[in-house]
């Protein structure tokens, strides 16, 4: 029982030993064991001992009994030592074992002498040979279970290690025993410690201090095992903690936190050595009609694709990012010269449009790439972030899949940008917004016979924006519906104006933006701001751009012919820069096209291109009953092909400057009252922007 008691002792300690990382504790939990399991060891020596009688009285030697207990320490100490230690081949074991089990039957043989009988003890060369061979296999082969069992995540350890304490326990006691059997004791022969430690007294003592001190080892074991465990899980969670705000999760960069963390490391050395290093902003081109076409799903693996692409893309040793969303961050330290950061950026774009990748994802991913460099572009990470950022939208500005570095001007530009997106909050409580109104005449240029109205807003610092900087912001905040139901509104208010002043009924064109056209209520809601003015629907054309209309076609008739039901008329604006189909074309059935401005300005062109291009729209308009207007004309060569190809509307600066409302009535009644009038002489005292 005791021998195996002290097996399972020896290695539930084996096993505890190897899981401790910290050498101070291994070497106490190494002390520790070794005192209980030598005692263990000892004490089943001594029971066993004390099983054996003779005619005699008996005792033990204090200094030899206490001199095997020190050989049975050291060999457990060896032991412990040995099986917590990397793994040992069968060569290893082998060796281990003869110096254990050498040590064992030395405390065996040392107890046995500790009698200090005479005449001495004889042994059985035979057995006593064999006891020390069944010592040194008994060691070597507890050194292998010891270190087999070791790891308490096995399946159960519990009852292996149980039954592997059986097996040494009896392997131990074998050795004792035979041992015994080896000893010859010749008649007559008297014990010379019989004076020393008394029989009964020792086998209790021993009995009990045996059965407590494996009993606490093991408790204390598994109390510091569970313990151990219980700190491995809090230092396993806190390991997580910080991993998990410090990195993204989606894509395993380091994300802004550890960014900024790192960017200002690298400032603090680069000031010390005077190194220069830059920061790579980039923001993934197309994301958000990624994202929205093909869903989140799709989006996410398109960003880790990305990630994965990036990292390729770089030097070794550079920092690579994620700020969230489409955002990455290249961080390039010890820099040459700025033509470095340059290299790596055009680098990224050349192999994300045209590499050929190992993950297979079936899309590009190239982004616009910002580079802010330290310390020319700043000295802190957030300016050097701030002004990447600001390097990266002006590389959109240029055309997307493009870098520039960082200049000055471009926080102008953001912080008016800024202030812009600001504005559009309280733009329509403060009146910021006013209307113009450019005149549409027909082909020949002689008859008034429409507008179309245009939005400006006048800031008390900004001054006079133009739609190309205000309407992108209020489209991204959502504004634009209520701007637009706004320009329908003043739109009505100045025709209803002009009827009361007993001028001709005019048709006025208003754009469509696509945020309103995604409003489920928006047919209604115009309907209503029309018939709330006391204005006939027919004198309201709606534009709707090209691209907007063939974004989603089938929806895009639906809604024309709701409209027309309603008895508002549509023109297709910007004609020839979207991807129409002849089919959709014929569908639309709308009352007007807008060429593009651009193909207006190719009649100016030497070649016959530009011309053949105007005169096929023209053509195919004409055929589907559909109005053709021609925007953007502005000489008198370009007025003169329009006529020549009977295009029925004209509208440009040539003709007529973007007036006033009240600029626009008085032009309407010298027409009305003094017949046609010449469209050349509009400036003449009107106020147009």
């Amino acid at each position: 029982m005791v021998a195996t008691l002290a097996s399972y002792t020896a290695l539930d300690l084996a096993g505890r030993i190897a899981l401790l990382k910290h050498a101070a504790w291994r070497h106490k939990w190494l002390a520790g064991g070794a005192v209980a399991m030598g005692v263990g060891i000892w004490s089943m020596h001594f029971v066993g001992m004390l099983a054996f009688s003779l005619p005699i009285p008996l005792g033990y030697d204090p200094a030899i009994t206490a001199g095997s207990l020190l050989i049975g320490i050291l060999v457990s100490w060896f032991a412990l030592y040995v099986a917590t230690r990397s793994r040992l081949g069968l060569g290893g074991i082998a060796i281990a074992g003869v110096l254990m089990g050498l040590g064992i039957a030395g405390m065996h043989y040392a107890g046995m002498a500790a009698l200090r009988m005479s005449p001495d003890i004889t042994y059985d060369p035979w057995l006593f040979a064999a006891s020390i061979v069944i010592a040194i296999a008994a060691s070597a082969a507890a050194l292998w279970i010891a270190q087999t069992l070791s790891d308490a995540r096995q399946h159960y350890i519990i009852a292996k290690r149980t039954g592997a304490a059986l097996i040494m326990g009896m392997a131990i006691t074998g050795m004792h025993y035979t041992g015994m059997a080896a000893a010859d004791f010749a008649p007559g022969s008297i014990c010379g410690a019989a004076d020393g430690v008394d029989a009964h007294w020792l086998a209790a003592i021993i009995s009990v201090l045996t059965f407590a001190i494996l009993t606490l080892t093991l408790v204390l074991s598994r109390f510091d095992a569970r313990t151990a465990l219980l700190s491995g899980s809090v230092t396993e969670l806190n390991d997580q903690i910080v991993r998990m705000v410090n990195y993204d999760a989606l894509t395993d960069l380091p994300n802004r936190r550890a960014l900024v963390e790192r960017i200002e490391t690298v400032v603090h050395n680069a000031k010390r050595a005077q190194e220069v290093f830059a920061v790579l902003f980039m923001d993934i081109d197309g994301f958000k009609t990624i994202n929205d076409s093909l869903g989140h799903a799709a989006g996410d693996e398109l960003l880790k694709a990305f990630a994965r692409r990036l990292q390729h893309c770089v030097r070794d040793g550079d920092t690579v990012a994620r700020l969230g969303g489409d955002e990455f961050v290249v961080l390039m330290e010890n820099l040459a010269s700025p033509h470095d950061a340059q290299d790596v950026a055009q680098n990224v774009l050349d192999r994300m449009s045209r590499g050929h990748w190992a993950d297979e994802h079936p899309i590009q991913a190239v982004p616009s790439v910002g580079i802010a460099l330290f310390p020319r572009d700043g000295e802190t990470a957030d300016t050097l972030l701030k002004n990447a950022d600001a390097a990266m939208y002006e590389a959109k500005r240029a055309g997307r899949a493009t870098w520039r570095f960082f200049e000055a001007s471009m926080n102008e530009a953001a912080m008016r940008e800024l202030h812009i997106q600001n504005t559009m909050r309280v733009a329509l409580d403060e009146g910021y917004f006013s209307l113009r109104f450019q005149p549409k005449f027909r082909g020949d240029a002689r008859e008034l016979i429409g507008a179309e109205a245009l939005i400006r807003l006048h800031h008390p610092q900004l001054g006079l924006l133009m739609p190309s900087e205000f309407i992108p912001a209020a489209e991204r905040s959502g504004q634009i519906v209520q701007i637009g139901q706004w320009v329908v509104r003043e739109t009505c208010r100045y025709i209803r104006l002009w009827q009361h002043a007993g001028l001709a009924n005019m048709k006025v064109a208003v754009n469509l933006s696509p945020r309103q056209m995604a409003q489920p209520d928006l047919i209604d809601t115009m309907v209503e701001i029309v018939k709330n003015e006391y204005v006939r629907c027919e004198q309201i054309i709606f534009e709707i751009t090209e691209a907007v209309a063939m974004h989603d076609a089938p929806k895009t008739v639906e809604m024309i012919q709701a409209f027309q039901q309603a008895g508002f008329e549509i023109a297709i604006d910007d004609f020839g820069t979207g991807y129409s189909s002849l089919a959709y074309l014929e569908r639309f059935r709308v009352k007007q096209l807008k060429i593009d401005r651009f193909f207006t300005s190719g009649l100016d062109a030497q070649g016959h291109e530009g011309r053949a291009i105007v005169s096929a729209i023209i053509a195919l308009a004409h055929s589907l009953n559909m109005e053709v207007v021609a925007e953007g004309v502005e000489t008198h060569s370009q007025l003169s092909e329009l006529q020549v190809m009977a295009c029925d509307q004209v509208q440009g600066y040539l003709l007529g400057k973007p007036l006033t409302a009240e600029a626009f009535g008085a032009l309407l009644a010298r027409q009305w009252v003094g017949g046609e009038e010449d469209p050349y002489d509009q400036d003449k005292g009107v106020e147009y922007v």
